[in-house]
């Protein structure tokens, strides 16, 4: 069985910054891709930022591009969610997931999930 932990988040203001931190365990641990995905209140579970466990393909949703940064450390099976110039339409429950099947953006490819981190942005 594998666990996944985020931790990070927190209440900042408009144009902000917060780093999100993701650590997977487990016995059996195998990873071909990690993700980053977020929930607001009333709204479906949206596609953040994910990246291919060898760093050779990363992906961002266009309302992200250009301020966060999605990053790991395979030594410490952690993977990180930089976000800069954050905006109030960023507040969300935001999940840290690993897919063992294969690399993409779609959520049935992942196998583990996190129990959520609060980012909340103030105007």
């Amino acid at each position: 069985q594998v666990q996944v932990v985020e931790s990070g988040g927190g209440l900042v203001q408009t144009g902000g910054s917060l780093r999100l931190s993701c650590a997977a365990s487990g016995r059996a641990f195998t990873s071909v891709a990690m993700g980053w995905f977020r929930q607001a209140p009333g709204k479906e579970r949206d596609f953040v930022a994910s990246i291919e466990w060898s760093g050779s393909r990363i992906d961002y949703a266009d309302s992200v591009k250009g301020r966060f940064t999605i990053s790991r450390d395979n030594a410490k099976n952690t993977v990180y969610l930089q976000m800069n110039s954050l905006k109030p339409e960023d507040t969300a429950v935001y999940y840290c997931a690993i897919s063992r099947r294969g690399y993409g953006m779609d959520f049935r490819l992942y196998d583990y999930w996190g129990q959520g981190t609060q980012v909340t942005v103030s105007s």
